[in-house]
């Protein structure tokens, strides 16, 4: 009499490079799983954690610069920033997040709030931006000096908030902006997670197919309910959505990178919203020779550091 064995898992679904997802739901995430301990005073600036919304156990990690950690007098600029990873890796806590916030944080000196959110496909669209909407509010809950987080309520200048995020982070950022209606003075986008169903510029003849394929199934996955790559939140120009003009911010940034597949999107955001009647000031900045997420895995190359910079005087008002 034979007996079966135990089941062998199969691969059902993968995006190369991010996640494996096996028939009995395990899913296996492939890169940025480690986690840096926040630090007093490494590289300029001190860290800590905190719990922003408890009922989902969702954390943020804090950077103060040292001088302001030291007693430095003067309200700073409060940058709210969301991690990339095409909304199913990543953290603030992995090392690569960890390190580049850190750089902006100390050439900027400002507060930085990094927000954890819910990744799918365990939790799917909208768990992103439902928990972005709960990270604003938590940090828009300092604003008179008396929420729970003292460095917000010592250091945080609110006058002058910002959004900033990469890749999807900069997707989430965008949607979070739109709903927002006010209260922020500017966003910066890097590299921006905004797609379409049909290519367009550079898209079309962009040599790596299975980049393109990969920014093409993304969205539909983790996004079962809203899979139409045409769907406002992914696509923000599209002819079926609300447009720019609604944008809750009054200046924005967004930067590009001369090789990214995602490089026109950027570039039809920032032509879009100069022309839509939105009232801000729009900018853009494209890296030269450089593909999507090179300042995070080159962090100190000369075109990283020239990226920290202008993300650095954008936030300073310059």
């Amino acid at each position: 009499m034979s007996s079966s064995g135990p089941h062998e898992r199969k691969l059902v679904k993968e995006i190369p490079g991010n996640l494996l997802i096996y028939d009995d739901g395990t899913v296996e995430r492939l890169r940025d799983t480690d986690v840096v301990p926040p630090s007093i005073s490494a590289g300029g600036v001190s860290t800590k954690d905190v719990v922003y919304l408890p009922e989902l156990n969702l954390s943020a990690r804090l950077y103060l610069p040292s001088a302001a950690a030291a007693g430095g007098n003067g309200k700073l600029p409060l940058v709210i920033y969301f991690h990339g990873g095409g909304f199913c890796v990543a953290s603030p806590f992995c090392s690569k997040y960890h390190r580049y916030v850190s750089r902006l944080a100390a050439e900027s000196q400002s507060v930085v709030v990094s927000f954890d959110y819910r990744l799918a496909p365990e939790n799917p669209i909208p768990a992103a931006y439902e928990d972005s909407q709960a990270a604003l509010r938590w940090a828009f809950s300092h604003r008179a000096g008396n929420g729970p987080e003292p460095w917000l309520n010592s250091h945080a200048d609110f006058d002058r908030a910002f959004l900033w995020g990469d890749s999807a982070g900069g997707n989430i950022v965008h949607n979070l902006a739109m709903a927002a209606g006010s209260g922020l003075l500017g966003m910066a986008l890097v590299q921006p997670f905004f797609w379409g169903s049909e290519p367009i510029g550079s898209e079309v003849q962009f040599p790596d197919k299975m980049v393109k394929a990969v920014a093409s199934h993304v969205w539909p996955y983790v996004s079962p309910s809203h899979p139409d790559n045409d769907d406002p939140q992914i696509n923000p120009v599209a002819a079926n959505g609300p447009g720019l003009v609604g944008l809750g911010c009054r200046r924005v940034l967004v930067c590009v990178g001369e090789a990214d597949v995602l490089k026109d999107r950027g570039w039809l955001y920032y032509e879009t919203l100069r022309k839509c009647g939105w009232a801000g000031v729009a900018e853009i900045d494209e890296t030269e020779g450089k593909g999507h997420g090179f300042h995070l895995y080159e962090l100190e190359s000369e075109k990283a550091g020239a990226l920290i910079k202008r993300l650095a005087t954008f936030f300073n008002g310059c």
